[in-house]
């Protein structure tokens, strides 16, 4: 494509890029700290008025974390914490009861603060690569190497993830929601990286157009509602993930390279929201909130897009989750995307 230029920007102008209100301006990735599922809700409902996401809360322990949480969303799959991590088992045991469970609680609260609410909500969970990746068979390899396992695990997660944003839905009737799917692993899956359970081999490579089919599979899951993709590792397939029907793409912003630069004009171009990580996710001094998303305003510059579209085009999010910060840090990262946000729609250029 090369850079988008004029007659690009002009076309982004005429077709007025996510002119509708699918996206809100910021909001945050997933995890939060600490374990207290009531006040984590009352801070990502009071820091993103118009665009809360349903928190996780891996400091708790197995189940509350990012895998667990998932394989308790299952469909007549199980899952339990073993040494080497979690493995599909045949019947549901305590871990997947406490997974759901934990789940139950981060709704309540959800619930709690979101009552007469009408608008965006998030919900995240691992999709079905990163989750093949990471739950291991009983023989304690991962489900990625056997096809035939990775099938039957997507599967399970379209039927919970149905289940799960029907459930939302009754809790919250006023929300529109947004369904994140979190896959990290993405990149290494297609690369053959993934490590096989002695640590010495890795697993194939998976085609590309079957991780492609499988994802768009799961993303059909949420009917005519918008779907994010969130990976915060580097060389984030962008058209892949435009082709499996994300709405959006959620990146952490200071691993992007001008070798990202044709990928992320052709999505602007296409539609594709960007959700922008610009604040990091752990503890350090916060710039002030121009400085945040400088690099974004760079970026439009250097593809000739025009300054106008950074609101329509771009949501701001921290880097990634925010479980490995400290409360406070959290609480200002979630205020910083706010400003930043209002900082780009403001100031464009």
């Amino acid at each position: 494509m090369g850079r988008v230029g004029a007659a690009g920007a002009k076309k982004h102008r005429l077709l007025g890029v996510n002119a509708n209100p699918t996206f809100a301006p910021a909001t945050g990735i997933g995890s939060m700290p600490g374990g207290d599922a009531r006040e984590t809700a009352k801070t990502v409902t009071g820091s993103f008025e118009d665009f809360p996401h349903l928190a996780e809360l891996p400091a708790r322990g197995p189940g509350a974390d990012m895998i667990g949480r998932t394989a308790g969303m299952l469909v007549e799959l199980y899952a339990r914490v073993e040494p080497s991590g979690w493995r599909i088992g045949d019947r549901p045991g305590r871990d997947t009861k406490r997974a759901r469970s934990w789940l139950g609680e981060d709704l309540d609260a959800l619930e709690e603060f979101t009552q007469d609410y009408e608008g965006l909500v998030k919900v995240q969970a691992v999709g079905p690569w990163t989750l093949a990746a990471a739950l291991e068979l009983k023989n304690g390899e991962a489900a990625l190497s056997d096809p035939g396992a990775c099938r039957d695990l997507a599967a399970s997660l379209a039927e919970g993830l149905r289940q799960h944003l029907a459930e939302v839905r009754r809790r919250i009737p006023g929300a529109r929601l947004v369904l994140q799917l979190d896959e990290p692993s993405l990149v290494a899956v297609l690369r053959g990286q993934v490590k096989t359970a002695s640590g010495y081999r890795t697993h194939r490579a998976f085609d590309r157009q079957l991780v492609e089919a499988t994802l768009r599979d799961v993303v059909g899951v949420h009917g005519d509602g918008p779907v994010v993709v969130h990976s915060c590792a580097p060389d984030v397939p962008f058209a892949l993930l435009r082709r499996a029907g994300a709405a959006a793409i959620s990146f952490d912003f200071s691993l992007l390279t001008e070798r990202d630069d044709d990928a992320i004009g052709e999505a602007v171009e296409g539609g594709t929201r960007l959700f922008a990580g610009v604040v990091p996710g752990t503890d350090g001094p916060l710039s002030d909130p121009a400085g945040s998303v400088m690099g974004v305003r760079t970026l439009w510059r250097r593809l000739g897009l025009s300054p106008g579209l950074l609101a329509e085009a771009v949501t701001v999010t921290p880097s990634c989750g925010l479980a490995g910060a400290s409360p406070q840090y959290a609480r200002g990262a979630l205020a910083h995307c706010v400003r930043a946000a209002r900082s780009l729609a403001d100031n464009p250029e």
